[in-house]
């Protein structure tokens, strides 16, 4: 499949006429801005060395808007690495940065529980490294009669912590009916294991476009997975960060079975960053450290980590949830891993822009 980068000057008006172009040559174009440059994908282009798809390379390749044409054959055309030919890092709110480099720290309760609790958690986690806090307020169990979560009460607590301690909020999204409210409070949107493949729903999360967080079904191939992180940048939203959770296997001595091959795997095949959720993989708090550490050994680009100031009583997920002290353990150790100071916070490049909460894109593809 075609992939053609486009100077990233060029503004929409010119990117609807080279899609009208296109279209009437009998190829569909999608459009996504991903960092310095601007990728449309021609979906209905046949693999090189077909001789009209190489007539049309030609073509295109004169055009002087067009910087360089590549044949995605390895990935989904817009997250293929070829794409870009470089990693791509995620803004998130004013001064976070996840991939590009760095090596980001989301931490955070499973669920939250409580005002006073969250605040209190939120500034010990910032003054031990974290770069974004996560918590959930609208949760996906397995028992209809398990904790669901607090709901707008939590997205309202999630805010105020934000605003306490500058940590950027990342929160899941379970339902097409919560993504604008939730995008109102939230800097980054998670889409659960259990929506990896819900279509409906990546679509309406990327028009908000505030950057995603994309967790990898935990009965998802990797390509399935990397078709799902495509939904969301042919609906124009570059924000993309795929997140390792573990795969359902026989093994049974952990909840899932972490998957560290498809970090690098992925890195391959992807300009998306992928980090790694260590504590929703294993299900064990013994085991989270080592998992940490391995990731960043494998090059993830961070991790996500449950956090409880008393996990034993957690409400959800207890089992798996580091206390603070041992949150500040696990940075040392991925710091120790990585030779150097995993908390150093990058600021977005100045060819990319962190999308602001409660708006939404205007789509230019002639096909989504």
């Amino acid at each position: 499949m075609i992939v053609v980068r486009v100077k990233s000057e060029v503004d929409d008006d010119e990117h609807r006429r080279l899609a009208v172009h296109w279209e009437r040559h009998g190829h569909r174009a999608v459009t996504c801005r991903v960092g310095r440059w601007t990728l449309v994908a021609l979906p209905d282009t046949t693999p090189l060395p077909d001789p009209a798809t190489a007539h049309l390379v030609a073509l295109l390749r004169s055009n002087p808007t067009v910087v360089d044409v590549v044949d995605a054959t390895d990935a989904p055309p817009l997250v293929s690495r070829c794409a870009t030919g470089e990693d791509t890092g995620v803004p998130v709110a004013a001064d976070r940065v996840i991939g590009g480099g760095g090596f980001s720290l989301i931490a955070g309760p499973c669920a939250v529980e409580g005002g006073e609790q969250l605040m209190g958690l939120a500034r010990d986690l910032a003054a031990r490294g974290a770069g974004l806090l996560r918590g959930g307020v609208y949760k996906p169990r397995t028992s209809p009669y398990a904790f669901q979560g607090l709901g707008s009460d939590g997205l309202t607590m999630l805010r105020a912590a934000s605003a306490a301690t500058g940590l950027p909020v990342v929160t899941e999204v379970l339902d097409a009916a919560h993504v604008a409210a939730v995008a109102e409070q939230a800097d980054m949107l998670q889409v659960g294991s259990r929506n990896g493949q819900n279509f409906a729903l990546l679509k309406e999360v990327a028009l908000t476009g505030l950057p995603v967080l994309l967790k990898r079904g935990f009965g998802c191939t990797v390509d399935e997975w990397l078709h799902s992180a495509e939904y969301v940048l042919a609906a124009g939203n570059s924000g993309v960060v795929l997140c390792e959770r573990g795969i359902r296997t026989f093994e049974s001595a952990t909840r899932f079975t972490l998957d560290i091959s498809a970090v690098p795997l992925v890195k391959r095949l992807s300009h998306l960053p992928v980090i790694v959720d260590p504590s929703h993989a294993c299900g064990r708090r013994d085991l989270i450290i080592p998992l940490a550490a391995a990731a960043a050994a494998a090059g993830a680009d961070g991790v996500m980590v449950d956090v409880h100031p008393c996990g034993p009583a957690a409400l959800c997920d207890g089992a798996q949830a580091l206390s603070p002290a041992e949150f500040g353990s696990l940075v040392t150790r991925v710091g120790q891993v990585l030779g150097r100071d995993p908390q150093r916070h990058d600021t977005p490049r100045h060819d990319t822009e962190p999308a602001r909460r409660g708006g939404r894109l205007s789509v230019v593809n002639s096909a989504v």
